[in-house]
């Protein structure tokens, strides 16, 4: 049997899933996996990522490593701080939004998620690794960004004897088209997780749920995921 060419990072959110759906059709995925680095939102993208795992037959494993957040205290893994709230007409002012990215900012994550995801793919023969990367959030976190790929695979040429290489199918566009993309390939919204919270709905608050609130208002699409969020007063 054929073994798909590519891994893929998964978290369960719009980015990641939208990766997984573009890697099928370009090589096909072997493996997706989610990495649970004691993020609040854990639980749901499992929850969500092993969804959409099953929705298209793909084999899904979590690997562990929650000692990050024992080390790091960002507001994405720490129970002491919380999330800061970010609204879509915020996105456009630069000094909030940088206060914002510096508190969800997690120590060396994306590396440490690729990292895993290279070892593992190494391990089982898996060519490539993909990530869940635009460049709308590139400009503001580095780790997010197609020179973050282009460096990355630098490392992985001395660290992979395979020479494992990085790729994103999204890491040149932004949120607007990376869900323009969604839509068209009919990716399920009820079965992804884009919010730095865990609750029982999206919060609608965080900096991820607002940039994809305003891509779909850009869009025109509003309606067909208002019901992921809390109902906002």
């Amino acid at each position: 049997m054929e073994v798909g060419k590519n891994l893929v990072l998964l978290s369960g959110g719009l980015d990641s899933a939208v990766n997984l759906l573009l890697a099928e059709k370009r090589g096909g995925v072997a493996l997706a996996l989610t990495v649970d680095y004691g993020q609040k939102a854990a639980a749901r993208e499992k929850e969500k990522a092993a969804a959409i795992c099953r929705r298209y037959g793909i084999r899904h494993e979590v690997v562990e490593t929650r000692w990050l957040a024992d080390f790091s205290r960002d507001a994405l893994t720490s129970r002491k701080r919380k999330v800061p709230e970010v609204r879509p007409a915020d996105l456009e002012r630069e000094t909030g939004h940088n206060e914002s990215s510096w508190a969800v900012w997690v120590p060396n994550r994306n590396g440490l998620l690729l990292n895993v995801g290279a070892c593992v793919a190494e391990s089982l023969g898996i060519p490539y690794v993909i990530m869940g990367l635009n460049a709308e959030e590139g400009e503001y976190f580095p780790d997010n960004s197609a020179a973050f790929v282009r460096e990355a695979n630098r490392f992985l040429g001395y660290s992979t004897r395979r020479r494992v290489r990085l790729r994103s199918f999204t890491a040149k566009w932004d949120k607007r088209e990376i869900l323009r993309v969604a839509m068209e390939m009919r990716l399920p919204m009820e079965e992804i997780w884009s919010c730095y919270n865990g609750g029982a709905f999206m919060c609608g608050n965080c900096e991820s749920c607002s940039r994809f609130l305003a891509a779909a208002e850009a869009l025109g699409v509003s309606d067909r995921i208002a019901g992921l969020f809390v109902l906002q007063e």
